[in-house]
């Protein structure tokens, strides 16, 4: 990143109220990508581009990312200005990230004004969503059906699975709208989608209507509540811990296991009150659909999950191919002649790191065609591989033993399996930054840089 000017030359820098409303700039354009959930690294090569554009000197500006709080710090032997900010809203919104990197591209590009940038950082931080909250929620609902198609349910238990995420969704958003305590909406959540899973189960097997009969009535059981699952901050847990921001990732660990157990708490209860014997042990998750199938319910829940990511409209073709490729692989290479399917048969752990690497991959090449980062394509595209069911299975028996020999084998065995397969989900989608960010780097510094000496070469005409 290249170094502009030092505090001491730069006559603009040393005007205290220019330097505090670019340091203000800088701190605001950070803020919004913390609180939209951007993973750190992107957070800082963000704000280190802006601070480019804002001719504020790279080695003298320290920039420190915490969960909650943002700060940074322009200093040298003669003059020192800090920074700092609180971040209180936490939620996924990869349109804002995509804004905010196209902005500090476009502001050097088109060598904007600081009331330009400021004005267009505004518009990008109160702009509404692109979808309803009905839309979202229809959209999540449908998500959770085609992750119940993955596990092994029929088209009646998808719809019934899809209803069930639906009602328990669109409550937690006019909840969390109305400010009640996001873990208890969390809790309530999964309560109110499990117990509405468990009447269409009750329904399917007491019903002499064909159509609204099942040949996989609890299955919904397993898939209802999965709009909960924190996919993105788990990614992002990962990938902070391998890139070396430790403090960040195991704060969005320790959020992301207080949303797992809040989601746990609410599915147990519902258990409790159905008197359901074998939602751990008995409901298999092997599915033995057609592979046309698994493409149709892998593209409903990438579609899905990019509407809560509030991904743009027109990059849902692309997320939904993304999704597809991935099931379909993972798929190809966990499943085989051991589940009566077709693959490589090597399990899911090793299919989930494949799936998700092989998509990475296919998104570092369309990165510049459709000129959107990275994370807003992989991370839709993978969602659907996240082992969702196995993580609040393990919770689930912990919160529910009762000293049962076996209790604690089956618990720990799905939390192991969960974890491992995050973890190896995760490590697919950095693949990027892990082994091709330093053959990126230098030809993005070296295109800011050229673009830099153009804007340079731009002002010093216009002073003339």
């Amino acid at each position: 990143m290249p170094n502009n000017t030092t505090l001491a030359t730069n006559p603009s820098v040393n005007d205290e109220r220019m330097v505090h409303h670019k340091l203000d700039l800088l701190l605001r354009t950070g803020c919004i990508l913390v609180e939209n959930a951007a993973d750190t690294s992107r957070i800082i090569r963000t704000m280190k581009r802006v601070a480019a554009y804002l001719c504020l000197p790279i080695d003298n500006l320290h920039i420190y990312v915490n969960y909650n709080i943002l700060m940074i710090n322009l200093s040298d032997i003669e003059h020192s200005y800090t920074k700092f900010q609180r971040v209180d809203r936490h939620r996924v919104n990869l349109d804002a990230i995509r804004e905010v990197s196209h902005l500090s591209w476009e502001a050097i590009r088109r060598n904007y004004t600081l009331e330009e940038y400021e004005k267009m950082l505004g518009e990008i931080h109160h702009r509404k969503g692109n979808y309803t909250p009905w839309q979202v929620a229809m959209g999540g609902g449908l998500a959770c059906g085609g992750f119940c198609i993955q596990f092994g349910c029929d088209w009646v238990a998808f719809f019934y699975a899809s209803i069930a995420a639906i009602l328990g969704l669109r409550l937690r958003m006019y909840l969390n709208v109305k400010g009640s305590n996001g873990y208890v909406n969390i809790g309530l959540a999964a309560f109110i989608s499990t117990l509405i899973a468990w009447l269409f189960g009750t329904l399917s097997t007491h019903t002499e209507v064909a159509t609204l009969q099942s040949s996989t009535p609890w299955h919904p059981l397993l898939a209802c509540a999965l709009f909960i699952v924190p996919g993105v901050p788990l990614i992002n847990f990962v990938s902070d811990m391998l890139s070396g921001y430790t403090q960040v990732g195991l704060t969005r660990a320790m959020n992301t296991l207080l949303m797992l157990f809040a989601m746990a708490f609410g599915i147990a209860f519902a258990i409790q009150i159905c008197g359901i014997d074998n939602f751990v042990h008995d409901l298999s998750m092997t599915p033995h659909h057609s592979y046309n199938e698994y493409m149709l319910a892998a593209a409903i829940s990438a579609i899905g999950f990019s509407m809560i990511f509030n991904v743009p409209r027109h990059m849902m073709l692309f997320v939904a191919m993304g999704g597809i490729i991935a099931v379909c692989t993972r798929n190809f290479v966990n499943l085989g002649a051991s589940s009566g399917n077709v693959g490589l048969d090597m399990g899911l752990i090793v299919g989930s790191f494949v799936g998700s690497a092989v998509i990475s991959i296919i998104c570092c090449s369309m990165v510049r065609k459709l000129h959107t980062p990275h994370q807003c394509l992989s991370i839709p595209s993978v969602i659907p591989m996240i082992p969702g069911v196995l993580m609040y299975r393990a919770l689930f028996a912990f919160i529910n033993m009762h000293g049962v020999i076996g209790e604690v084998t089956v618990a720990m065995n799905n939390a192991i399996h969960a974890s491992l397969i995050i973890l190896f989900i995760a490590i697919g989608v950095a693949i990027p930054n892990i082994f091709f960010r330093r053959m990126i780097n230098p030809k993005r510094e070296q295109k800011l840089m050229d673009l830099l000496l153009k804007r340079k070469q731009l002002n010093a005409g216009l002073r003339v």
